[in-house]
């Protein structure tokens, strides 16, 4: 196992993936918690679970989530809360402000 840091500044999904690929990590699961300000997460709707319903967030939100990595690609679900409001889904995006996100990576041989 390996930890992926995300400090301030860098988007979460580009960094994990970075770091990932900087050690030939191909398959992998991973747990995630941290702090993020500004992020982009996806649910299905009730009626067609082939079409994604898109959310950009503009507040900070502190998270928790679960994943994988098949074929170096990311693949994160978090819980995401903040000031009266929680959401779930699909990370499609996140920004780290004043806070970090950590990804504890076990690759899967």
């Amino acid at each position: 196992m390996f930890v992926a840091e995300v400090r301030s500044g860098e988007e979460v999904i580009e960094s994990i993936t970075r770091q990932v690929a900087a050690r030939n990590i191909t398959a992998a699961s991973l747990t995630v918690i941290g702090a993020i300000k500004g992020c982009t997460i996806s649910v299905m709707p009730k009626g067609d679970e082939t079409d994604d319903i898109l959310t950009d967030y503009d507040e900070p939100f502190e998270i928790t989530g679960t994943g994988e990595v098949v074929n170096g690609a990311v693949h994160v679900h978090v819980s995401a809360g903040g000031e009266g409001r929680t959401v779930v889904g699909h990370l499609h995006r996140a920004t780290v402000s004043h806070w970090f996100v950590r990804a504890y990576v076990t690759p899967i041989v």
